[in-house]
């Protein structure tokens, strides 16, 4: 304080562009311009003190060009030296601030105010100040330019802003940061700021380090390496061995040269190359990097298939191949339109969904072979493992990569088609979830760097035309599900299947069982027998196998020596085939009190279902059975409480309710059954038992009932169509929700189809029911009166 209150009030200014002093620090400066001179020698005459301020750019003519805050400093010593400089030792006194000038010229003279020192002492500065002196040990530990002695003698020191001010001065630290702590007053604030330079120094000086202690050592390690060689060279040549590995090495290096890798890829390439040289071959690490080598070199990384891109040439690829599915083909015809247009296009995500049999596979080898493409087939039906897909670390033993990578590679091109067969079959356990790494792989805006886990390295999967083939969507993950582009595969109509045997199935069969040369003719009312009496399904793997059957036959009295003629009719089918296999009993059915025909989907097409109810002595209660979900039960439950509500209309008891148990049957009991759609059915062979009202036989329905009886929309309508064609029924009833989707639909399937649109279950009953004949009490009541009273 005695120092500080023995400053004088104006003082001539020293001011530095690059110089920061603080207070009691001493400190050597040599000067040598005019203005310096000239304050020095006016300081000298007075006494000795100056004003020691920062220079920084003026913002305005007028200013003086100073920080605000400086230090107050005494001249210890002067030296005036030959060449006309000043040297100097000088010794802060104490923080002033700038008040106003007195004198611009010839040197600058300035009011100034001292600023006291905070003389607070308290734990948490104390604890800054220990840190502080903490951190000067840790930079005094990684470098020399910080002696010991001087950081013990800092714990000597009481006033803990002179230790602050200590640390700063002997520190190399920016100028900006240096002026900061000199202007912040308050003791926290500038140990805080003090403390995080110090922290910011140690992490820059052992970064420093770091990257000297590795040129050391990586040129110590090339130099070790390159004698080892040498000698390893010179004891081969006395031996008299080939040099096998050497060998190797240049085998791979011509490899990675020709096949033109990514610089991602070759880098890393080149580096295990490096790693290969330096290993003997017995070395079981030897052959780990060998197979990864291998791998990485020989993937196809740049290698791409010419696409075809004649339209015309490629439908009429495709209608060769397949008959119908119409949709697949005009989605395909879209991309190489798009492709053809803009020159490259990210290849598209499609699913293929339908009933087994209607061709979704074999269109994907039809699609590759039209577009000039190879094609890779993976089926992922009760793969559990995420590694099938993305492969293993290369840390474990016998590690390889995913199949995504294998088939890849082993067609050679970075393009293929590839089909993930059965996406819907995909299993799920403790080894991962499969579904959940093909959502990188199926999702075009990540396969451009899908990653697998065996590689390590980015493969661009965005040229690959991803095609999936799935039965059910319901199994596929949302997420999953909402990275392709869903295309149905809706069942073959019975024209369909006559088209498709007569064209496809019919010569392939008899190619294949050794008769491309002899006459054999198949009639359509023969095709027809098959289709509705031999096989009940979507597809047409079915009919297939049957006509291979009547070709194998036929086979064999070839073999025997009969040399004729073969014709199939619908008569002699069964000289073949044996006894029909199904009939259509359901449309052959007489009306039954409490027996229903309902039309159901399934994932591998439309089913008709039965629906019986019977009642019997009881208290009122509902048993279900035929195997059925929680959806259906409801929907009995429904029905019933819709009769109860509606009693009066339908003239039923409400009494019976009570007095009997009801018990709802659906037969092929072992095949499970779920769904809304059967309400209308339920309602109707209740209704029947309840009403003692025979049911309509040669009537299908299907819609979702409410408790108010309002019939609402359902789906799987096309299937649920062609199984009562199938079945031989050609009414239905169906909710008019439904009425607008029967524009997609074939004439063919609509073709002799009487179809009623209902909005309400009670309209579905007026129709269904049958009417119960009139009593014969109530057949002539007049004649009966005049007979009593005559």
């Amino acid at each position: 304080m005695e120092d500080q209150n023995r400053i004088p009030r104006t003082l001539p200014v020293l001011h530095i562009n690059n110089v920061v002093m603080f207070p009691y620090l001493l400190m050597p400066l040599v000067v040598s311009d005019a203005e310096s001179k000239l304050v020095i020698d006016h300081a000298l005459a007075q006494d000795k003190t100056m004003a020691f301020f920062l220079d920084q750019e003026k913002e305005n003519p007028g200013d003086l060009g100073l920080r605000e805050i400086g230090t107050s400093v005494s001249i210890l010593r002067m030296l005036r030296n030959q060449d006309g400089s000043i040297s100097l030792l000088l010794q802060g006194t104490s923080r002033i601030r700038l008040q106003k000038a007195v004198q611009r010229d010839p040197f600058i003279m300035v009011d100034v105010e001292s600023i006291a020192e905070q003389t607070i002492d308290d734990t948490e500065i104390h604890a800054y100040r220990t840190v502080a002196i903490e951190l000067m040990e840790k930079i005094a530990s990684e470098s020399t330019i910080l002696s010991t002695e001087m950081i013990a003698g800092l714990n000597n020191i009481k006033q803990a802003g002179r230790v602050a001010d200590i640390i700063a001065g002997n520190l190399d630290l920016q100028i900006e940061d240096r002026q900061i702590i000199l202007e912040t007053i308050d003791l926290k604030k500038r140990y805080k700021y003090l403390n995080n330079c110090l922290a910011e120094m140690i992490k820059q000086m052992r970064v420093e380090n770091n990257i000297r202690s590795n040129i050391q050592l990586e040129m110590s390690e090339d130099q070790r390496r390159y004698y080892l060689r040498e000698q390893m060279e010179a004891i081969r040549k006395e031996l008299g061995e080939s040099d096998e590995v050497t060998k190797e090495i240049l085998k791979w290096k011509d490899l990675i040269q020709k096949n033109k890798l990514p610089d991602y890829v070759e880098e890393v390439a080149y580096e295990e190359l490096e790693r290969l040289s330096t290993m003997q071959p017995a070395a079981s690490e030897y052959a780990v990097v060998r197979n990864y080598l291998d791998w990485i070199v020989n993937l196809p990384w740049r290698t791409y298939s010419k696409d075809r891109l004649d339209l015309k040439k490629i439908e009429q690829i495709l209608t060769h191949d397949h008959y119908g599915l119409q949709k697949p083909k005009e989605r395909v015809l879209e991309y190489i339109a798009v492709k053809k247009l803009k020159g490259s296009l990210k290849g598209p995500i499609l699913c293929f969904v339908g009933p087994p049999g209607t061709g979704k596979t074999s269109i994907g080898q039809s699609v590759a072979r039209a577009m000039k493409r190879k094609f890779i087939r993976l089926s992922l039906g009760g793969i559990h493992d995420e590694a099938e897909i993305r492969g293993h670390r290369r840390t474990y033993i016998g590690a390889m990569p995913g199949k995504i990578i294998m088939e890849i590679k082993r067609q050679g091109t970075a393009n293929p088609v590839f089909m993930l067969d059965e996406i819907d079959k995909l299993g799920r356990d403790f080894r991962g979830d499969p579904a959940s790494a093909l959502l990188e792989v199926l999702d075009p805006e990540q396969n451009h760097s899908f990653m697998d886990n065996y590689l390590n390295l980015a493969f661009d999967l965005s040229e690959v035309m991803f095609i999936t083939t799935a039965n059910n969507l319901d199994t596929i993950p949302p997420a999953l599900r909402d990275r392709m582009e869903i295309i149905e595969f809706t069942s073959y109509l019975e024209n369909d299947k006559i088209e498709i045997a007569r064209h496809y199935l019919i010569p392939k069969e008899q190619d294949a069982n050794g008769l491309a040369d002899r006459s054999v003719k198949f009639r359509k009312s023969a095709l027809q027998e098959l289709i509705r009496y031999y096989v009940r399904e979507t597809g047409v793997r079915n009919l297939q196998r049957r006509i291979g059957s009547i070709f194998r036959k036929i086979a064999r009295e070839v073999a025997d020596g009969k040399d004729s003629a073969w014709t199939i009719t619908d008569a002699n089918v069964k000289d073949f085939l044996g006894p029909r296999k199904y009939t259509l009993d359901v449309a052959n059915r007489k009306p039954e009190i409490g027996v229903a025909t309902g039309v159901a989907w399934t994932a591998y097409g439309g089913e008709i279902l039965l629906c019986e109810a019977i009642r019997m002595p009881g208290k009122g209660a509902i048993v279900v059975t035929g195997l059925l979900g929680e959806v259906m039960k409801e929907s009995a439950r429904i029905a019933v409480s819709y009769l109860k509500a509606n009693y009066k209309r339908y003239k039923i008891d409400p009494k019976e309710f009570e007095k009997y148990d009801i018990h709802i049957h659906f037969p092929s009991g072992g095949v499970p059954k779920d769904g809304p759609s059967a309400g209308v059915t339920l309602t109707t062979a209740l209704a029947s038992l309840f009403t003692g009202k025979k049911v309509r036989h040669d009537v299908a329905m299907t819609g979702e009932v409410t408790l108010t009886g309002k019939v609402l929309e359902i789906g799987g309508l096309k299937e649920k169509m062609l199984a009562a064609r199938r079945a031989g029924i050609r009414k239905l009833v169906i909710p008019r929700e439904n009425k607008e989707s029967l524009a997609d639909f074939p004439p063919d399937l609509l073709q002799d189809m009487d179809i009623t649109f209902v909005d309400e279950v009670n309209e579905v009953l007026d129709l269904i029911l049958i009417p119960l004949p009139p009593r014969k009490n109530d057949k002539a009541p007049n004649a009966a009166k005049n007979a009593t009273q005559t």
